[in-house]
């Protein structure tokens, strides 16, 4: 099989191209590492293009091991020397192993109207891992699909990706919409819109989370707007002990989706 040594072969150049600049109709996806790419084969994802490193190549590792996985169902895993692979893998201390593969866009309305759909909704969320995480604690937590919104993070990043820890593999996400969209998206199927508040709302156990529900998170920061607030059914508020004020987004939506879980099971 060739050795790929050039930075600038077109293999090369396309994993670059998608690291810098995300896929903007979230069809396309970098990932990085072996738990990543086994993820993805795991899911059925359709696999565009593999590479792993001459080195892991040559030995038995968990990349070699994956690489074999893979070619064992028809993908072409191309190898590539180490130094060019540097250029291939977007994160500071190179995997070995990383994969572009093919998603199959979701849209807001196709997630609100899954039945008894409990979905989670991110505005202005900025932080990848951030995004990622929460995307994660989404899918842990038992929610149908997720819609990214506003000035929050892509989506479809490779931070995103391996903040998500593989969960944006399989649980549905529509991005590119705005506080409002995602609202009238699930006002559309039916349901109701819970949106979080840093004081006033109810406690989280108190809400009603049966049914199908909207559950929206206001980013880093500024939180959600008073007009979209103004919109919502209901507001939450998750109680702290002074002098705290807030919590990361990711651990607030945790906090939130499991307590929308106790009462869905």
């Amino acid at each position: 099989m060739t050795l790929i040594s050039s930075r600038q072969h077109p293999l090369v150049k396309a994993f670059r191209d998608l690291a810098n600049a995300p896929s903007a109709d979230g069809t396309r996806l970098l990932l990085d590492g072996a738990h990543l790419v086994r993820d993805a084969l795991a899911a059925g994802a359709e696999f565009e293009a593999a590479a792993i490193t001459s080195s892991h190549s040559e030995r038995d590792t968990e990349e070699a091991r994956v690489a074999g996985s893979l070619r064992a169902v028809g993908v072409d895993v191309a190898i590539v020397g180490d130094q060019a692979f540097g250029a291939i893998s977007p994160v500071r201390t190179p995997s070995g192993i990383a994969a572009i593969v093919r998603l199959a866009p979701a849209t807001a309305d196709e997630i609100c109207r899954t039945p008894d759909a409990f979905v989670v909704a991110a505005a202005g969320v900025q932080d990848p891992g951030n995004l990622g995480s929460l995307i994660r604690a989404a899918e842990a937590g038992g929610a149908t699909g997720m819609l990214v919104c506003g000035a929050s993070a892509s989506a479809f990043s490779w931070k995103t990706a391996r903040g998500s820890m593989g969960s944006l593999l399989r649980l549905p996400v529509a991005h590119g919409l705005t506080a409002d969209t995602a609202i009238a998206a699930m006002r559309r199927a039916g349901g109701r819109i819970v949106a979080t508040a840093p004081r006033g709302g109810s406690s989280p156990d108190s809400v009603d989370w049966r049914g199908r529900v909207l559950l929206l998170l206001g980013g880093e920061g500024a939180g959600l707007s008073d007009a979209t607030l103004s919109d919502v059914d209901a507001t939450v508020t998750i109680p702290m002990a002074p002098p705290v004020e807030s919590l990361n987004v990711a651990v607030a939506g945790a906090v939130l989706i499991y307590a929308a879980r106790r009462q869905r099971l």
